[in-house]
């Protein structure tokens, strides 16, 4: 169910609907339940009435329901805002706005077309998620799952010379795919501990970055020991990691993704890990996602697999809201958006 929230609320959540806000005022939709300070700047302005869902992925067809009518809809990457959605706003509709670097859930040329703007939050997770990359590689290489599990498990005998052997960064060689500003944060964390080698692949070389050789794709998946993927989902990055990517990768390759699960063919993953053809993966991003516990890639020992959880820091998450609630309002008062997605 969904709720009306007034700013004269108790800082936690209403528990009963509120209808009783002045029907001249701007409607705005958010599609989930959010702590007050991450949509403080809606609750402020006394002129919003803001509408939020429930703590879980609202329906499709709820959410058509609750749009109908809406001047602005605040979405998350779970919600897929297609022609559909906007027909049921109807010309209300000025904005979407998704709480999320990501908009391929976003049907942006729909939205180019009825005048609708759309908007993310780039930026303010780059070092949540550069955070979250190093973790994420340094717990594959160093097969910490593994061993915590060993240890749960029983299995810590005598010292042994092979036991949990992992890989280390020092003298290395690390391929960043994709030097934005997530590739950058973690190639410069990964600095300090003794990489020799910093290479990356993007779509042209970028000047600033002076502690990283620009190489070709082909290039870095030869010759790198690890390799972070960092890129945006496109048409041309979309499942740009295949059998052949694979296969030219060295045998004791640790591979990261922390960008897209899309950018991935995960049959060739899997297959990669299964006949070793790369030592070990660990990603916080995949298809689909939940990954269903089942899943092949749950049941292998050189694979760690995290929930999507790059940009999980709680001031990160409150900085993604505030931004979300900022860009709609600038659109309902005609003033330029703060992160407009670029197509749109």
């Amino acid at each position: 169910m969904a709720y009306l929230i007034s700013l004269r609320s108790s800082p936690t959540f209403l528990s009963r609907p509120l209808l009783t806000r002045a029907m001249s005022h701007a409607k705005v939709l958010v599609t989930r339940k959010l702590p007050e300070s991450f949509v403080a700047p809606l609750l402020a302005d006394k002129s919003i009435t803001v509408i939020q869902g429930g703590q879980d992925v609202m329906p499709t067809q709820k959410l058509r329901e609750m749009a109908h009518g809406m001047d602005g809809i605040l979405c998350m990457l779970t919600d897929s805002i297609d022609e559909t959605i906007l027909q049921s706003a109807g010309p209300s509709l000025k904005i979407v706005s998704t709480m999320s670097t990501g908009y391929n859930h976003v049907d942006v040329e729909a939205c180019k077309s009825r005048g609708v703007a759309v908007t993310h939050t780039p930026d303010v997770l780059t070092d949540a998620t550069a955070e979250l990359g190093v973790a994420l590689l340094l717990a594959t290489s160093r097969r910490l799952f593994s061993a915590a599990h060993s240890l749960r498990m029983g299995q810590w005998g005598a010292w042994d010379p092979l036991y949990m052997i992992g890989k280390g960064l020092k003298g290395s060689t690390v391929g960043i795919v994709g030097m934005g500003r997530v590739g950058q944060g973690i190639a410069k964390r990964l600095v300090p501990f003794g990489v020799e080698k910093m290479l990356y692949s993007s779509r042209s070389g970028r000047p600033e970055v002076d502690y990283a050789d620009f190489v070709s794709l082909d290039q870095l998946l030869e010759r790198s020991d690890f390799i972070v993927v960092t890129c945006a989902l496109t048409p041309d990055t979309r499942e740009m990691f295949s059998f052949d990517q694979f296969s030219s990768m060295k045998k004791s390759a640790i591979f990261i993704n922390v960008s897209r699960g899309e950018v991935v063919d995960q049959d060739a993953l899997l297959d990669a890990l299964k006949t070793d053809e790369i030592a070990g993966a660990g990603l916080d991003v995949m298809t689909p996602e939940p990954i269903p516990t089942n899943h092949d890639l749950l049941q292998l020992s050189n694979c760690v697999v995290l929930p999507h959880i790059g940009s999980a820091v709680w001031e990160t998450r409150m900085q993604m809201g505030q931004l979300a609630s900022q860009n709609i309002i600038a659109a309902l008062t005609g003033k330029p958006l703060l992160t407009p997605v670029k197509s749109v």
